[in-house]
């Protein structure tokens, strides 16, 4: 602090000096002002006007973080109008002005009240004034000028990272880069040498360094090696002033891993492997595995394994594990105790990726001898083939031999053998094995063209040991015997013109058989013995398995005959031959005049020729739906047995009852009146309609008469009742009164009391008086006529 103190005050005075050096260096150069400027005479007597020099001042400085306890002296601001009375006032304005700067305005000293730092602001900028102290008015123009703050070091060096990781191969050269550090400093890098940075190295020696000036980083020591030692930490300094004492410093941590170079080649630990194996393992079984260590990460530690030699190269295989590293020894091949019980293999394992700069420290490889040992095993029976496959012909009697499956023990021991058949193979039973011979035969015969191949399993397991059995497919082939005759390919359906020409071809047929190609094709095509001059039509073979119909005549008529029926003799070609005769059906057809058919119908030829198809079957549906209708019709009438018109306002329904009309009162009870039972309507055979009004009245029929009212009702009854049963067109008259109509104008008359009296003079209401005090009210009401009028 001392030292600080002693530098800042010999800055100070350097300060003053300068000032001062400058004030009177312009003292010399110029007169002494005036307010307005001075005139001068030049050498012909010229007025020459000279600007005036109103400020003496020059740049001014300060130094930062000054911590004195008196404010410092800046500068001095000083008019050369100014005589020292005290009458100027000098004013200063700008940048922490008041604040920061404060003047005397009487001297113009400017100090600095606050202790300034460079990095946060370098300099500032003010304006200075001088007026009259009385008046205040300016005496010289302002002026700015600027203060500039003097740096000292004051700010240690600082890293950009405060840890820096960086990788370097291993084994690299003395001087290998590894990174470079940089540190900066806040102080004025123009002013000194408070920003002038030295890097040294305080921790990583001797296996790195640093330059001093660019801080980069550098391997020191050769072949490092990175299976010795991955990581180093290193911790680099950068100090100031150039690295002179008094300097400030700071330090940063860099981390240097050393990355993987193939430079060691792999190495098994041990020169023979043992191993063993069953001789019941399966191919691609695993026997046992291998690993040679290779201290290189990564791709460069990878190791392929491969057999280079060794009698079971043939039996054996070797992969990589790429995960663990380790060969995988696998079987290849089946094993067999009894023929050989060890092999022997050599085993080499060798880096993937070789790196060239390395490639003096090898080889890059390794071997090992790998001795396998053969185990016996309890192995089930084997077949002496894989599969078998044997033939037998369709239709063979029950018992035929197919064919012989045969297996052995590989043991030692040698065990017997017992055969059978796998029945979820040979579900309907069709073949037998004798267990102990292996001979297969038929139980049932067989049909080709039901099932040509038939596939099954055998077998075989030893006799003492059950649980060791081998199994082994078994195809059956079944050899077609020609035991189907060919038929119809189809079900044909021909056709032939009336119009058609003689020998035109109308139809072409062809054949099927179920029975192999060797005993189907190649077909024959004829016709029978007995037709072999059928008159109508003819057979001809076209010897491709088809054959073609011929019409042989011409002028067939389909109201003659409409179907004929030609038999096919069909022939197939096996030993011995078979044949079948099919019918096919021949329907005569009208067509045009170009063969395109029209019509097959026998009965539409003798129809009106001037009506089409379409036309009759339009009039014959009509006429179909007419009589549907009227059978309809008739049927629901005799069911309902109601009038065929109902008018709305006299439909009477089953039970109900519609008093759109009043009855007829009193007269409503004559219901057997013998002039109503007589009904004279039927008398001439003529049944009126129930549901309309009668408006007639009709003669008597003939031989009878009206009954008079004389005549007796018993007898009259049973006449109507025998002249009724003797006509089965008569309704029952006798049985009802059919009250269709009633009310006025009705020969029923009407049931309603409305209309019963007509005047009030009919009506008797005097017996009301005589029924008590609970009908006073009533009697008071009908009674009162007589009452009324004796009042009167």
């Amino acid at each position: 602090m001392k030292e600080d103190n002693c530098l800042h005050a010999a800055l100070i005075c350097l300060g003053m000096l300068y000032y001062s050096h400058a004030v009177t260096t312009e003292k010399l150069n110029h007169t002494r002002p005036s307010l307005h400027g001075h005139h001068e005479k030049g050498k012909e007597g010229q007025i020459l006007h000279r600007s005036k020099r109103g400020w003496v001042w020059n740049q001014f400085f300060v130094i930062e973080e000054y911590t004195g306890p008196d404010p410092v002296l800046v500068g001095r601001l000083h008019s050369d109008i100014d005589s020292g009375d005290g009458n100027i006032k000098y004013i200063l304005s700008g940048e922490g002005a008041g604040i920061i700067f404060v003047i005397d305005d009487k001297s113009g000293n400017i100090h600095a009240t606050k202790t300034l730092d460079r990095e946060e602001r370098a300099q500032y900028t003010l304006t200075a004034q001088a007026v009259d102290r009385n008046t205040n008015r300016p005496l010289e123009p302002p002026s700015e000028f600027i203060v500039k703050v003097q740096d000292i070091n004051d700010n240690p060096p600082e890293f950009l990272h405060e840890n820096y990781h960086a990788n370097v191969p291993e084994r690299s050269n003395v001087g290998t880069s590894v990174i470079q550090v940089t540190a900066s400093d806040a102080d004025d890098p123009t002013y000194g040498n408070s920003a002038k940075l030295v890097y040294s190295i305080l921790e990583g020696q001797p296996y790195f360094s640093v330059e001093a000036q660019t801080g980069i980083i550098r391997t020191a020591l050769p072949n490092m090696d990175r299976e010795a030692k991955e990581e180093y930490h290193v911790v680099i300094q950068a100090k100031d002033m150039g690295g002179h004492m008094g300097g400030l410093s700071g330090t940063t941590k860099v981390t240097i891993t050393l990355t993987d170079v193939n430079d060691n080649p792999p190495k098994f630990p041990q020169s023979v492997y043992q191993m063993s194996v069953s001789e019941a393992a399966v191919p691609g079984e695993e026997v046992g595995r291998v690993k040679a260590k290779d201290p290189d990460i990564g791709e460069n530690g990878l190791v392929a394994y491969s057999i280079i030699d060794g009698d079971g190269v043939d039996m054996f295989e070797i992969t990589t594990d790429y995960e663990t590293q380790e060969g995988v020894v696998k079987l290849k091949k089946l094993l067999d105790f009894e023929t050989k019980k060890s092999y022997s293999l050599k085993v080499e394992a060798a880096n993937v990726h070789i790196d060239p700069k390395f490639i003096s420290n090898g080889p890059f490889k390794d071997t090992v001898t790998v001795k396998i040992t053969v185990e016996d095993a309890d192995e089930p029976p084997v077949f002496l083939k894989p599969s078998y496959i044997f033939e037998v012909q369709e239709n063979a009697a029950s018992g035929t031999v197919v064919g012989k499956v045969h297996a052995k023990d590989p043991d030692a021991a040698n065990s017997a053998i017992r055969y059978s058949i796998d029945r979820h193979t040979d579900l309907e039973r069709y073949f037998t094995i004798n267990a102990d011979d292996g001979n297969i035969k038929t139980i049932k015969a067989l049909d080709r063209e039901e099932i040509a191949w038939h596939n099954i399993s055998v077998f075989a397991v030893e006799v003492h040991k059950q649980h060791q059995e081998a199994k082994v497919p078994v195809a059956i082939k079944v050899v077609d015997v020609n035991d189907n005759a060919p038929k119809f390919a189809a079900a044909y359906e021909a056709f032939v013109c009336e119009n058609a020409r003689s020998n035109q071809q109308f139809i072409t047929i062809s054949a099927d058989d179920k029975d192999d190609s060797a005993n189907g094709p190649r077909f024959i095509f004829s016709l029978p013995p007995e037709i072999i001059h059928n008159p109508n039509f003819t057979l001809r073979d076209n010897r491709d398995n088809t054959a073609s119909v011929l019409v042989r005549r011409e002028g067939f008529s389909r109201q003659k005959q409409d179907l004929y029926f030609l038999p096919i003799v069909i022939s197939d070609g096996g030993l011995p031959p078979m044949s079948s005769t099919n019918t096919l059906t021949i329907r005569v057809c009208g067509c045009d005049s170009n063969g395109s058919l029209l019509s097959c119908n026998a009965e539409a030829y003798i129809l009106n020729a001037g009506l089409s198809t379409g036309a009759l079957i339009a009039i014959l549906a009509c006429i179909v739906i007419l009589l549907v209708i009227v059978v309809l019709f008739v049927t629901l009438k005799r069911q309902k047995k109601e009038p065929l018109i109902v008018f709305e306002e006299e439909d009477v329904r089953e039970n109900i009852i519609t008093y759109d009309d009043e009855g007829g009162g009193e007269e409503d009870t004559e219901a057997f009146d013998i002039a109503t039972l007589q009904n004279p309507d039927g008398i001439n055979g003529f049944i009126p309609r129930k549901d309309i009004k009668p408006e007639y009245q009709y003669m008597p029929r003939p031989g009878l008469r009206p009954a008079p009212n004389s005549v007796d009702v018993d007898d009259f009854i049973n006449t109507r009742i025998q002249e009724a049963d003797n006509d089965p067109t008569a309704p029952p008259y006798d049985s009802i009164q059919i009250y269709g109509y009633e009310g006025r104008g009705s020969v029923a008359g009407s049931l309603s009391s409305l209309e019963s009296a007509t005047t009030d003079s009919d009506l008797d209401y005097d017996y009301l008086q005589n029924w008590g005090p609970r009908f006073k009210k009533l009697a008071d009401l009908y009674g009162s006529k007589d009452t009324f009028d004796d009042d009167s």
